[in-house]
């Protein structure tokens, strides 16, 4: 933008000269003593410079117009273009951020798990550990998905156990989960019948019975233990979609003999 003003005021200058030269050089050739001669063809030089200039200047004046015109949708463009860059760069930012939070996250949790199994652990060998806490190194290493082993110390909780049976449910449906998650799911089925029997209003071991039963392809089981879920919690945002499509398939196979899976 700065030459395109730096050329149409060079322009300018140019014609000015050119006006200045061609005034002395009339000057020069009709000097004497009849002035009306000089008159005469300088009035008429200086309208056809004014002339030439008027008629230029809009030329020149449209070209630099359209040039910074240009240079405005260059330089939008540009601000176009970094803004996407910018945007593309503040989504990365932000995916590695949340990727990072997940990612200590579980460092963290697995961190604290591997802590207290340590504890645990040491109570158990010292043969101090109570019934509870037999429990929670199941627990413990049911999230670390180590199956086998929360299966043998939630059985030893059992055992031992001598609290409430209220609780001793609690126990009875994560042993059923360890059983299920190793592929034993006839043994998880009795645990969670076992934990429903203790505990009838224990909403979760009702859910667990039910996609149990619908693993071994016993879907009548499946759609009752549903069934008993909705009556202690309507709402229930598992039971009663799970529940809806039983039905389909039991009305389906109606008639139809459907071998169960026994693990």
């Amino acid at each position: 933008m700065f030459l395109l003003q730096y050329n149409v005021a060079t322009f300018y200058m140019l014609i000015s000269a050119i006006q200045d030269m061609v005034s002395d050089l009339l000057r020069e050739r009709f000097v004497g003593d009849d002035t009306e001669r000089v008159d005469v063809p300088l009035g008429f030089i200086a309208s056809v410079l004014c002339s030439s200039i008027s008629w230029l200047t809009p030329v020149q004046v449209a070209q630099a117009s359209e040039d910074v015109r240009e240079n405005a949708i260059y330089e939008v463009g540009e601000l176009f273009e970094l803004g996407i860059q910018l945007s593309y760069l503040l989504l990365l930012l932000a995916l590695l951020g949340v990727g990072s939070f997940f990612v200590i996250r579980q460092v963290l949790v697995r961190r604290e798990l591997d802590l207290s199994a340590k504890e645990l652990q040491e109570q158990v060998r010292s043969g101090d550990a109570s019934a509870t806490e037999l429990f929670e190194l199941g627990a413990v290493m049911l999230r670390r998905k180590f199956y086998p082993a929360a299966t043998k110390f939630l059985l030893q909780a059992i055992d031992k156990w001598d609290g409430d049976d209220q609780d001793l449910a609690q126990v009875y449906n994560a042993l059923g989960v360890s059983y299920v998650r190793d592929g034993k799911v006839e043994k998880g089925i009795s645990q969670f019948e076992a934990a429903v029997k203790v505990q009838p209003g224990y909403v979760t071991a009702w859910n667990n019975l039910g996609d149990a039963y619908e693993k071994s392809n016993d879907l009548k089981s499946a759609l009752k233990a549903f069934e008993e879920v909705l009556l202690f919690d309507p709402n229930n945002k598992i039971a009663r979609p799970r529940r809806d499509e039983l039905k389909e398939k039991v009305n389906m196979y109606k008639g139809v003999a459907v071998k169960s899976k026994k693990k």
